[in-house]
């Protein structure tokens, strides 16, 4: 609508009547909200008569209540600074875009830069974020929160939504961003820029397998560049270094994942795996936030779940009188059925039932994980179905064969998580077990004591050294290659 408009009103505070006339007591045509931009056409006394395109209505409304302005090259800079000003004030965003927008409008061309794009993304994702965390029940709240939305949508601003786990978040769709990394920005806003545009929680859920991969190739690619970037010119603070490799890793880890489920890639998984847990180890715990050290649990999870990309997957077959597994494609397209090869025949165990030293998942085996117990009547193995989410494969030898526990990392509102083997306790009546998980927005990481036979969990602690059977008895090959302690 600005478009169509030279002089314009914008109105500066929430639910405020258009009236049919200029009386404190004439019927109300429409309520408004900050941001709404009015057309003026007169003035009568303490009103302007206006016309609300939006909604198509005319009416008056308190002059002390929208601001006048003309959209020229000699208003422009009065809008920016107010713009830049509500950028800093939480609640004022979408009055803060109307005048983001209205300066896009007025200015020329030359006058435009990121800043004016940096305040009008910043303000955008305020409002998407406000959006989402609207308590439910709070019809004022949500009305209020959806009118600003409406005036931020006419104003151009576009968003969308992604239901995940039962919960729907709004994002902007950060075309704001994208001109700040096109133009010439400060090492700040280009990180600021890279952040939002890269957040785990906007990426669609209904993207194809092949258009997560590239969308994640694409946020990987957009962080990459913005750290190479500050490394260069040396003016990235710290604190921004420390939350694009969070991001970064996060981001390759979920790559390393959806690489691993298309043929022929194994260069490409252990890249992308390897540089996740670089980018993890690359940062500096002494310069991480409160809120930053909670997304570097949340992140160091992400990479936890695709950790086995990091190392070269070989194939377990039975050593030293051990058994071992064999992969075999399964009667679905993109599923790995998981055969008991037994130990030292190297065929597949005859004493186990048809269907159980086979058993088929559309996760992906990670075969280097295999972990065969001393007395060769236990192994454990890491699947992984989702980027974010490991499971451990238990086998049992029992005397009707090789049956097989599968165990999540959690049950209750599973939001990331996964779960490790982590070492076996001498007497063959124990196992260590490590387990870390996101739930309700908060990570938890566990160290446990499992029987071997029930799986049931003996002893837990919330670091290896507590648990004395895990400060004893630990893998030192998991010791190596876990993220769990960090």
């Amino acid at each position: 609508m600005l478009e169509l408009l030279l002089t314009l009103a914008i109105v500066t505070q929430d639910q405020i009547p258009l009236r049919g006339a200029p009386e404190e007591n004439a019927p109300r045509h429409a309520v408004l909200t900050q941001g709404d931009t009015l057309e003026v056409r007169g003035v009568k006394g303490d009103y302007l008569q206006v016309y609300d395109h939006r909604r198509e209505r005319a009416g008056y409304v308190l002059a002390t209540q929208a601001v006048e302005y003309k959209l020229d090259a000699q208003t422009a800079p009065k809008l920016l600074a107010v713009a830049e000003f509500l950028a800093s004030q939480p609640g004022s965003e979408a009055l803060g875009l109307t005048y983001s927008a209205a300066f896009l409008k007025a200015a020329p061309a030359e006058m435009i830069d990121a800043n004016a794009f940096a305040a009008l993304g910043s303000m955008a994702d305020r409002l998407a974020w406000r959006a989402s965390r609207v308590t439910p029940g709070n019809e004022k709240a949500a009305q209020l929160v959806s009118a600003h939305m409406e005036t931020a949508a006419n104003t151009g601003v576009a968003f969308y939504s992604v239901e995940r786990n039962d919960k729907m978040t709004l994002c902007y769709d950060g075309d704001a961003w994208r001109h700040v990394l096109a133009l010439p920005a400060s090492a700040e806003q280009k990180a600021e820029a890279a952040l939002a545009l890269t957040r785990h929680e906007c990426v669609k859920t209904d993207l194809l397998p092949s258009q997560r991969l590239e969308a994640d190739l694409q946020r990987a690619e957009t962080l990459g560049r913005v750290l190479d970037a500050g490394a260069k010119s040396g003016d990235l603070p710290e604190h921004l270094k420390n939350r694009l490799k969070i991001r970064a890793a996060g981001v390759w880890a979920g790559i390393a994942h959806e690489q691993s489920l298309k043929e022929n890639s194994d260069t490409a998984v252990l890249t992308a795996g390897q540089t996740a847990q670089t980018l993890l180890a690359g940062i500096d715990q002494n310069a991480l936030t409160a809120s930053d050290r909670a997304a570097w649990n949340v992140a160091a999870i992400r990479v936890g779940a695709s950790r086995w990309a990091a190392q070269p997957q070989t194939l377990a077959q039975p050593v030293k009188g051990r058994p071992g597994i064999a992969l075999a494609k399964g009667e679905k397209a993109g599923q790995t059925c998981v055969n008991v090869v037994a130990a030292e025949s190297g065929k597949s165990d005859g004493k186990s039932a048809p269907d159980a030293a086979a058993h088929c998942t559309f996760g992906h085996v990670w075969t280097a994980s295999l972990a065969v117990s001393p007395d060769g009547q236990l192994m454990t193995l890491a699947v992984q179905p989702l980027a974010t989410w490991r499971e451990l494969w238990v086998f049992h030898k029992t005397p009707e064969g090789w049956q097989l526990d599968i165990v999540p990392p959690s049950v209750d509102q599973p939001e990331l998580g996964y779960l490790e083997f982590a070492g076996w306790v001498p007497g063959n009546k124990q196992m260590l077990v490590a387990r870390e998980i996101v739930a309700n927005g908060q990570s938890k990481t566990s160290f446990e004591l499992w029987d071997r036979n029930t799986l049931a969990v003996e002893r837990r602690a919330d670091k290896p050294g507590n648990l004395t059977a895990f400060y004893r008895w630990q893998d030192p090959a998991w010791k190596s290659g876990t993220v769990a302690v960090r």
